[in-house]
């Protein structure tokens, strides 16, 4: 889309990276992040081999906003100027079970990145979307942030902390045209339940045994639509869910 970019974090895995495809598809600019560089690269290779469009990448994580702040800056005013999406994607879920034996690691791990690293990089983003009086901001929620299930205690709360902030920025940046979507998946089969478990691939892959869930593509779809609204449509929640998915508990297996 000419000079326009779209800045997507998590970008290595799932989601973020099936949303780097579609919007590169279609013309876009890209800025990819994330923690795992050579993914990063793979990524950027395989999309110019698709169209001409620019593929920046920049590897930091988000929990720490030393780290984002100084990779942002290495991107050249132009660019930043014409950030016109920014996809806050990263996050993740790490244990399950009840609040008593959770562990301070895991919930520091998930506060952090899923609240801190949307404020992080919204924070540094934000200046150049006020100055053009337009924007779009679209935060990755979760069925997790409309509704609390057993074991999900401190992950349901980071993601109702997302669903709050999105209402909430809607609100501060409506002076200066700026969108904001909240987009709310239910059983999407990524990475996701392989981080949450710790790497236990056999108890990862029963969380979606016996049903269809939903696919990274399903949800980089509904990003794109939401994104490409004309300029006076903003679709402000979305939630999404698989067929077989009634609410975050309720699913009807085969």
């Amino acid at each position: 889309m000419q000079n326009k970019y779209v800045f997507i974090t998590g970008a290595t895995s799932g989601i973020g990276k099936a949303s780097a495809e579609i919007f590169h598809k279609n013309g876009y600019n890209l800025v990819l992040t994330g923690r795992r560089k050579e993914r990063l690269i793979e990524l950027k290779e395989k999309l110019k081999t698709n169209n001409n469009s620019s593929v920046e990448i920049l590897e930091f994580d988000v929990r720490s906003y030393d780290e984002t702040e100084k990779a942002i800056k290495l991107l050249s005013i132009d660019i930043k100027k014409n950030i016109s999406i920014l996809i806050n994607n990263a996050g993740l879920a790490v244990g399950k079970g009840p609040i008593d034996t959770g562990l301070l690691d895991d919930w520091n791990r998930m506060i952090d990145t899923n609240i801190k690293g949307v404020l992080h990089v919204s924070k540094e983003l934000l200046p150049f979307m006020k100055e053009n009086r337009s924007g779009h901001i679209i935060n990755l929620g979760s069925i997790a942030g409309k509704e609390v299930y057993p074991g999900g205690n401190v992950y349901c709360a980071t993601k109702h902390a997302v669903d709050a902030l999105s209402k909430a920025m809607r609100i501060d940046l409506l002076p200066y045209f700026i969108k904001v979507t909240n987009i709310a998946p239910g059983a999407v089969e990524t990475e996701f339940s392989e981080v949450r478990f710790k790497g236990d691939k056999d108890l990862a892959s029963k969380t979606y045994e016996g049903f269809s869930p939903l696919m990274a593509e399903d949800i980089a779809e509904s990003i794109y639509f939401a994104a490409s609204r004309p300029a006076h449509v903003t679709i402000n929640d979305l939630t999404i869910m698989p067929t077989a998915q009634g609410s975050s508990q309720n699913l009807f297996k085969q």
